[in-house]
């Protein structure tokens, strides 16, 4: 993700393609899942680009009206478009190949140097993992509170904006305190199973070093490496 905003042209988009193509075909998971992941996103993506495109200044290439492309902001739509792309994948590569509770395992590895100075890492990577988990929790709870509206005859989609916003008021109440309940009887749940912190716990399935993980710090020195040096060296526009 860092690497993609230190990219000036499109020769470094080119390197970060190979590496996701790569990576994707080393992960096993489907590209189609790839894509799904992207459709949430295709408004955005679709806004971005057009401002990107008509609103830059700089050389035209096309005008119409009131309607002028340059070829500043070609690029810049271009780059963007890429951009954001890239990242919606990565970010899919992840989820889809890492458990929530190997991400927060991993993160609070990461992050062990900073209980030198009395930073609660294992509080911190607890705190994501409970949020990780609660959030399909929440979303089934919210398709309840809804069909439960509805069933009463609640209409959450005519009216002005407003009016909308004042209709999820009947969704937002029961939700909050159907979170602050299960939120009280998860700290009951781990007072009574005496959790008391990260000091002297172990795990399960503790995370351990491998060949493989080296070789992937290498890859990712190396591609990061690449985009940097291509992406700014060479082939400048």
């Amino acid at each position: 993700m860092i690497s993609l905003f230190l990219v000036n042209n499109f020769s470094g988009y080119g390197v970060a393609i190979l590496f996701l193509a790569s990576v994707i075909y080393i992960s096993k998971v489907p590209f189609k899942f790839m894509i799904r992941g992207m459709k949430p996103i295709l408004i955005i993506l679709f806004i971005t680009v057009t401002v990107n495109l008509f609103l830059t200044p700089g050389e035209p290439i096309f005008q119409y009206w009131k309607i002028t492309i340059t070829k500043e902001g070609a690029i810049q739509a271009g780059m963007m478009g890429f951009r954001l792309s890239f990242l919606i994948i990565g970010s899919s590569i992840m989820t889809l190949t890492t458990t929530p509770n190997q991400l927060t395992d991993g993160m609070e590895k990461g992050l062990w140097p900073l209980k030198k100075i009395h930073v609660p890492v294992h509080e911190i990577a607890m705190m994501m993992s409970i949020a990780l988990r609660f959030i399909p929790i929440l979303l089934e709870e919210t398709d309840k509170i809804m069909k439960a509206q509805l069933a009463r005859g609640a209409d959450f989609e005519s009216g002005n904006i407003f009016r909308r916003v004042k209709a999820m008021i009947p969704i937002l109440v029961p939700l909050f305190v159907s979170a602050f309940r299960r939120a009280n009887d998860l700290a009951m749940a781990m007072e009574a199973r005496c959790y008391r912190g990260g000091e002297g716990r172990t795990k399960m399935k503790p995370l351990g070093y491998r060949k493989r993980d080296f070789f992937a710090y290498l890859y990712l020195v190396a591609m990061m490496t690449g985009i940097i040096v291509v992406g700014n060296l060479l082939f400048l526009p």
